[in-house]
């Protein structure tokens, strides 16, 4: 098989950065598969093993007592925020889509401001605003709405969640919005303008005509999201409570243990955690592969 220059020449320009990113992934790789399985030279254990995951999966130990509860809280926190975020990106960008063009600019221009926020900043402030010695929580104690700022409800650091989803929620519809927005350019409106000739609704037009369109991207996108918040740390730990805790902080806990032994079990999580984003990826695939 002929490959023309220019195919060439953008391989061969791209093979610095493979090969560092490359050899950086694959490292880390063999450091955390060896780790999970209990090749820790460093504190005299070579025997390797699926002990890790044993105690982790059979909820023996302090780590697999906490497991379950940590990935179905996971799941909930991801999978919620990644769906609602999915809904509004989609309803928000049909709406800005139809805006005229200086409005549409400034909408864009905030949406790129709110990427640029570090989630942590977001995090921090919504804990200052949302939490019950918060701002919103005083502010409504002096207006009289309620008694005292301790009535005001549990919002950050809840056994729900409700905190985590929140920030989630409010950072990842910019970015799904934008996706949605250039796939949207690209289509035009003839689609819609036909379905509104043929006695479609507005929710028939997006249900029928938009959502088809966009679906690649939207779901690309989607994914994204879900394997970003289920590996993230900093926001559930500020966010959350000591129990239940997203795996990804469980894991971080066992890694940093003064116990050199839980190093083990911290990477066994970090690798299922692993194998359920490729899960995950691999069924949205799927999905995409059947409607098509």
């Amino acid at each position: 098989m002929r490959v023309d220059r220019p195919t060439l020449r953008r391989w061969l320009m791209l093979t610095p950065a493979l090969l560092v990113t490359g050899v950086l992934f694959g490292v880390s790789m063999y450091y955390g598969i060896s780790q999970s399985l209990g090749y820790l030279p460093f504190i005299g254990a070579t025997r390797v093993s699926l002990d890790a995951y044993a105690s982790v999966l059979g909820g023996a130990t302090p780590a697999g007592r906490e497991f379950w509860a940590a990935l179905g809280f996971s799941l909930w926190v991801t999978g919620v925020s990644t769906l609602l975020s999915s809904v509004a990106a989609l309803l928000l960008a049909v709406i800005l889509s139809h805006r005229r063009r200086p409005a549409h600019q400034a909408t864009l221009l905030a949406l790129n401001a709110n990427l640029a926020l570090p989630h942590m900043v977001w995090a921090i402030a919504l804990l200052l605003l949302l939490a019950q010695s918060g701002l919103i929580a005083r502010v409504a104690a002096a207006l009289g709405l309620i008694a005292t700022p301790a009535e005001f409800p549990v919002l950050v650091r809840d056994q729900a969640g409700i905190g985590i989803i929140l920030h989630y929620v409010s950072k990842e519809i910019p970015f799904l919005v934008l996706i949605v927005l250039a796939v949207l350019r690209t289509q035009g409106h003839a689609y819609a303008e036909v379905a509104t000739t043929l006695g479609a609704g507005p929710w028939m037009r997006v249900w029928r005509v938009t959502l088809p369109l966009v679906w690649p991207g939207l779901s690309a996108g989607a994914l994204l999201v879900f394997a970003f918040i289920f590996g993230a740390y900093e926001v559930p730990a500020l966010l959350g409570v000591s129990y239940p805790r997203v795996l990804a902080v469980l894991a971080l806990d066992y890694f940093l243990n003064a116990d050199l032994n839980r190093r083990a079990e911290g990477m066994a999580i970090s690798l299922i955690m692993t194998v359920v984003v490729l899960g995950v990826g691999i069924l949205v695939r799927r999905i995409d592969g059947s409607e098509r």
